[in-house]
C-alpha cells in the first residue's frame, strides 16, 4: 500500500520558518523523483520544488529560491522542505508527490498539510 504523509504544517508568523517532512511507504523511494507543490484557495496548484533520487538535481519555483530548501533521506523514505522568511502569499496546502518515469512508471501523491502564514 502506498503513502505518502506530509506533516509539519500550521501557522506561522510572516518572516518565520517552518519545516515540512514527508514519509514514505508502498515504493522504492529511492529511484523516485521527489517534488513539492502548494496550491492556494482559488488557485491551481504550482510546483515549488523538485529533488532527483540521488538529490544531484534541486529545481525551485522562483517565487521561492533563495528561502526554500528541499532535501531527502533515503534510509529514512522521507523528503523535506525546509521554508524560512515565509510570506502571507506562501499560505497554501503544501503536497509531497513521487513520480518514476520509464517502465515502472508511478505517480503518488499525499493528502497535503496546511500551512498558513499570518500575523
Amino acid at each position: 500500500q502506498v503513502q505518502l504523509v506530509e506533516s509539519g504544517g500550521g501557522l506561522v508568523q510572516p518572516g518565520g520558518s517552518l519545516r515540512l517532512s514527508c514519509a514514505a511507504s508502498g515504493f522504492i523511494f529511492s529511484s523516485a523523483m521527489m517534488k513539492w507543490y502548494r496550491q492556494a484557495p482559488g488557485k491551481e496548484r504550482e510546483l515549488v520544488a523538485t529533488i532527483s533520487y540521488g538529490s544531484v538535481i534541486r529545481n525551485y519555483a522562483d517565487s521561492v529560491k533563495g528561502r526554500f530548501t528541499i532535501s531527502r533521506v533515503n534510509t529514512k523514505n522521507t523528503v523535506y522542505l525546509q521554508m524560512n522568511s515565509l510570506r502571507p502569499e506562501d499560505t497554501a496546502v503544501y503536497y509531497c508527490n513521487a513520480v518514476q518515469t520509464g517502465l515502472y512508471k508511478f505517480d503518488y501523491w499525499g493528502q497535503g498539510t496546511q500551512v498558513t502564514v499570518s500575523s
